[in-house]
Formats: structure tokens, C-alpha cells, sequence
């Protein structure tokens, strides 16, 4: 009786110890807490956190950086720290995050949005900021995909013919956005007679892109392709025409990146012409590098410290019909590091999700 009694306190304390040996993250969310994008990136990283055995908790700054500054301040100064802290680097907030990180003892990740090269120089420059790397996904090549496939669908261009372009990008001060941004410009030069007339910064909003929208349209009454770097200014811009009586992916092709279920659905009825998609999916392949890295494994000799993954792709409407369904499972853990030779390459992919 008194060994069964042992062996069941010790039991219980293992289950315990284990328990508490579950690495704990916290990953500060620049997005609102009602906003499709952001809420479904949650959602991902939470799956892969659940099947990796991580404790994940997410803090929205409901779109203002202040706010992510004080989640951040409570994660690294508080009482209760975690091992890790996951931030996006939305309107240059990494540089004070950073600051409050020295000597704290908690491993940063960032991703999404990557540090600009003199960021990374004072990075490198410190030892007392415990970083583990970044994880962004090829910008520029959506925003140049979205630009060269609307021309696809458009069809030839005549020698004399040229064709009005309106551009609707994030928020100014993001790395995600200007990368975006650079992806059409590189579209641009390699198709001279498609004129972008004006480039607005809409802000990642729906309602923002459908005022601005709603007088680009009447100052510029020829245009027929819309570049939008998210699903939601997309969104705006084609109510915009709506309201004008014209008809999008008839009148005017319009392109977006994401995969909102809206966004979506204006994809498989047409009036959505070009839809580029993947990135949401970074924030789960990060908690499979964290559970490495809380693991021991070296993650850098798997492919690097910083890491730009190719995950952006012209989603088509066989795609979009997969993507409007319940969320695949993605074996997590088969992904991990551990165990694999030296040659092993994380295979993160939008495809995970699409067979």
C-alpha cells in the first residue's frame, strides 16, 4: 500500500515536472482581435502550439503600437516571464522591444515583418538579447505576382494601348508593406505601358480603401486594373467600384493577398481576378522552430538564423474552394528538427495545407 502510494506521488510529480517543462510563449499580435487575418494567424500558431506541447498565449494590440509595447514591457520586466516572446516588427516597434529585452532572459523571434539593416547591426552588436532569429515570408514576390497575373488575365496589350493602375499599400512604416511595394515596381518596369496613376497608403483597412477608392475612381476614370496589398483594402476598393455601377473582374480586374473567407468567396464568383496567399501560415511554422530550439537543436544549421520562406502563391479557384473549408491538420511534429540528419530542410509550405 505504502509503495503504490509512493509510486502514485511520484508519478504526479512527473506528470508535473513535465507539465512544467512545456515551453512558454507569448506572441504579441499587431492586429486586431476581430480582424480575419490576424485571428486566423492566431489560430494557426495555437494548432501548432497545441500539437507541439507549447503554451501559447496571444496579445492583441488591436492596431495600435502603443498597446504592443505594453504587452511587450508586461512579458519582459513582469514577474511571470516566458521563454519566448514572438513580435512583429509592425511600424518599427522591434527597436524598443528589443531595448526592454536586454538581460531578460527571454528568446525573441520575430516574424512577418523583418528588421531593416541597421536594426540588425544593433542586434548584432549586443549580447545581452537572447535571439533566436526571424521568419518572413517573399513580399516582394506578391506584390509582383499580383501585378504580372492581372496582366495575364488581361489578355494582350496592343503596341499604342496603355492601361491605368491604382495601388493600394499597407501602412507606410512596415517592412511588409514597402517589400510589397517593391514587388510592383519591379512588375512596372517590366510592363512600360501599364501606368500607375497613384499609390495610396489604405492602411490594412476595408473602409479607409473604399473612401480612397471612391475618388481615385472619379479622378481617374480609366483605370482597369486595382493592385491591393491585403484582402480587406481589396475588399473596399471593389465596393468603391460597385457603387460607381461598374462591375469587378468585368469592368476592372482587381488583385489581393490573403485568405479571408470574404476574399475568398469574391475569388470563386469572379469578381476577385488575382488572389496571392501563404504567409498566414508563418506564425505556426515559428513554434516548430521554438519547440526545436526549446528542444536543444541548433535551428540555424537547418537552414539559417533569419529566414525568408517562399510560401506566397497565385491561388486558383480549385485552391480557394480547398481554402474555404474547415482548416487542414498539419502534423506538426513531423516537421520538427529533432532526430534528422544535418541535410534535413524544414519543409514549411502553404502546400502542407492544399494536398
Amino acid at each position: 500500500m505504502l509503495k503504490a502510494l509512493i509510486a502514485c506521488v511520484w508519478l504526479a510529480g512527473s506528470t508535473c515536472g513535465a507539465m512544467a517543462q512545456a515551453a512558454s510563449v507569448v506572441f504579441l499580435n499587431p492586429g486586431t482581435s476581430t480582424e480575419t487575418f490576424w485571428v486566423s494567424y492566431a489560430q494557426f500558431m495555437q494548432a501548432a502550439a497545441k500539437d507541439l506541447g507549447l503554451d501559447l498565449r496571444v496579445r492583441y494590440s488591436e492596431r495600435d503600437a502603443h498597446n504592443t509595447l505594453i504587452h511587450a514591457r508586461e512579458a519582459l520586466q513582469g514577474s511571470e516571464r516566458p521563454d519566448y516572446l514572438v513580435l512583429v516588427n509592425e511600424e518599427y516597434v522591434a527597436p524598443q522591444i528589443l531595448r526592454m529585452a536586454q538581460g531578460s532572459g527571454v528568446k525573441l523571434m520575430i516574424v512577418n515583418s523583418a528588421l531593416t539593416p541597421d536594426q540588425v547591426q544593433w542586434l548584432d552588436a549586443r549580447t545581452d538579447v537572447s535571439w533566436i532569429g526571424s521568419l518572413v515570408a517573399d513580399d516582394d514576390r506578391a506584390g509582383y505576382l499580383m501585378l504580372t497575373d492581372l496582366l495575364r488575365q488581361h489578355g494582350p496589350i496592343a503596341p499604342d494601348e496603355t492601361l491605368d493602375l491604382l495601388a493600394f499599400s499597407g501602412v507606410k512604416n512596415t517592412p511588409a508593406a514597402q517589400r510589397r511595394e517593391q514587388g510592383l515596381r519591379q512588375a512596372l518596369a517590366e510592363h512600360p505601358q501599364v501606368h500607375l496613376r497613384q499609390l495610396v497608403y489604405g492602411e490594412w483597412s476595408r473602409e479607409r480603401a473604399l473612401e480612397q477608392a471612391t475618388q481615385l475612381f472619379k479622378r481617374y476614370p480609366q483605370t482597369v486594373l486595382v493592385w491591393s496589398a491585403n484582402d480587406e483594402m481589396a475588399l473596399g476598393t471593389m465596393h468603391a467600384l460597385q457603387d460607381s455601377e461598374r462591375v469587378p473582374g468585368k469592368d476592372v480586374l482587381f488583385s489581393a493577398v490573403n485568405s479571408s473567407p470574404g476574399i475568398l468567396k469574391a475569388r470563386l464568383d469572379g469578381r476577385l481576378t488575382t488572389l496571392v496567399a501563404g504567409h498566414f501560415t508563418l506564425g505556426g511554422w515559428a513554434m516548430v522552430l521554438i519547440n526545436d530550439d526549446a528542444k536543444g537543436v541548433d535551428i540555424g544549421a537547418y537552414g539559417g538564423r533569419d529566414r525568408q520562406l517562399a510560401l506566397f502563391q497565385l491561388i486558383d479557384t480549385a485552391q480557394a474552394q480547398r481554402l474555404s473549408g474547415p482548416m487542414p491538420s498539419v502534423d506538426f511534429r513531423a516537421l520538427s528538427a529533432v532526430g534528422k540528419p544535418k541535410s534535413y530542410r524544414y519543409p514549411f509550405s502553404l502546400q502542407l495545407l492544399l494536398r
